[in-house]
């Protein structure tokens, strides 16, 4: 062999080897990358479930602990497609390089609940050989079979019911007659009560607005404009309204009402303004009550007092919410027809005090060190919590057996919290957030009884 044809052969050998060296770089690049992103993925699931464990545990409901959850829920989603795409381009880098001694990379997968055993099951049979594979004899016998389940959707499907009212005429009298209309919520029923269902949950369930559900029908193939959607709306209101009323009069006819108010965006000229929804439970089980709860709700574009005394008004019980001044005209003693008994909600005072005791906003504002939480208010959403604890226990019992457990293991607790906290009290400056937090639960006339 000549020297070029010797030169020639050991270039190639060399560049083999060398490409061979690639798809191994490749390959563990690839793993090391598919690793990464589980790792990251792991880290957001923990995260995730510290967020909701701290919420469980203690309670809280507000808004920003939801839109934390919520960020952290669509960061793991992304993560995780991420990581299985990583994972599967590791799993084809490992397959194609043959002669890579690197070990596969397997991601840890979510175990996967069985599917609901109420969704029906279509039996796919795949045809099976009508003789043997290994040496053609046709005399082959079924002796078992494996099963894979596949979850699958059926889209929706739109179609139009024609509801046929025959005429009939008399032979004898020559009368005609037909069948009654059946009811329907919009005049001649031009949409059913399913599909009115369905834009209202999607609009107040879903929150998703008339025009997204607009263009979203038309793409499959429906044309409802905006207007249409809204009209459809404003008619399930009014055939929803009788419920309402139902729902209303079964609230105000308990003795013991939950009061509280929220928050709501409400669209105005230039943006939106803060509006109120207003929310009245009723709800007897802790008390062994028969009834069964319900909840019924006001909106209002502002918080002044006259909108609860207008909702309550010819209603007259025990009262519990926030130390909220709207309240106060219910409490009067020539209310007619008689004063409200205010009895105020320790949760909203607990809130207080978990609000020093949580990660700080700042540590949702993107910075990596939170504020340390403030010992003092964790002592007292600790003591707090010990109260709760005990009336979980008694929660359903009649009330003579609640009264007797509250007076051997809640007032002790109760009275103790109330001499730390004028301890602790004394010992911190008025401006100091735990002291306002005290003074939530301590001051003003008949909270603390």
């Amino acid at each position: 062999m000549s020297d070029a044809a010797s030169e020639i052969a050991r270039l190639r050998a060399a560049l083999v080897a060398e490409m061979a060296r690639a798809r191994a770089a490749e390959g563990e690049l690839a793993q090391a990358r598919a690793l990464a992103s589980c790792t990251e993925a792991m880290i957001q699931e923990l995260k995730l479930e510290i967020a909701k464990l701290r919420r469980d545990k203690y309670g809280v409901s507000s808004e920003r602990r939801a839109r934390l959850i919520d960020q952290l829920e669509l960061q793991l989603e992304e993560l995780e497609a991420g990581a299985t795409e990583d994972a599967l381009a590791a799993e084809v880098a490992t397959a194609a390089d043959t002669t890579s001694t690197v070990r596969a990379f397997t991601r840890r997968k979510p175990v996967r609940k069985p599917f609901p055993d109420h969704l029906p099951r279509e039996r796919v049979v795949v045809e099976a050989p009508t003789s043997c594979t290994c040496c053609g004899s046709d005399r082959i016998v079924k002796m078992g079979e494996d099963i894979t389940e596949t979850l699958e959707v059926i889209p929706r499907q739109w179609k139009v019911i024609q509801t046929v009212r025959e005429k009939f005429t008399c032979r004898a009298c020559e009368k005609i007659s037909q069948p009654p209309a059946l009811f329907h919520a919009i005049p001649r029923g031009w949409a059913g009560p399913q599909l009115i269902a369905m834009i209202a949950f999607d609009k107040y369930g879903q929150h998703q607005p008339l025009n997204r559900q607009s263009e979203r029908i038309a793409r499959e193939g429906i044309e409802l404009s905006l207007s249409t959607l809204a009209d459809l709306i404003g008619h399930a209101c009014v055939a929803l309204a009788p419920i309402h009323a139902l729902i209303e009069r079964h609230v105000l006819d308990g003795g013991r009402l939950h009061g509280d108010d929220t928050t709501v965006p409400l669209l105005a000229r230039g943006g939106t303004k803060t509006a109120r929804l207003w929310t009245y439970v009723r709800d007897d089980r802790p008390w062994d009550g028969g009834a069964p709860p319900a909840a019924l709700f006001k909106f209002s574009t502002d918080r002044r007092k006259e909108h609860p005394t207008r909702h309550l008004a010819g209603w007259h019980g025990v009262l519990q919410s926030d130390v909220y001044g709207g309240y106060n005209d219910l409490y009067l003693a020539d209310r007619s027809p008689g004063p409200v008994r205010s009895a105020l909600c320790w949760s909203h005072a607990r809130r207080k005090f978990f609000e020093l005791a949580d990660i700080k906003a700042i540590a949702r504002k993107g910075k990596k060190v939170a504020e340390e939480i403030s010992p003092i208010a964790f002592d007292a959403v600790t003591r707090i919590d010990a109260i709760f604890a005990v009336e979980r226990e008694i929660n359903g019992l009649s009330a003579a057996a609640r009264h007797e457990v509250r007076q051997q293991r809640v007032a002790p607790l109760v009275h103790d919290l109330y001499d730390w906290m004028l301890a602790e009290r004394a010992r911190m400056s008025k401006h100091n957030p735990v002291t306002k937090a005290i003074n939530y639960m301590l001051d003003g006339e008949g909270r603390w009884e």
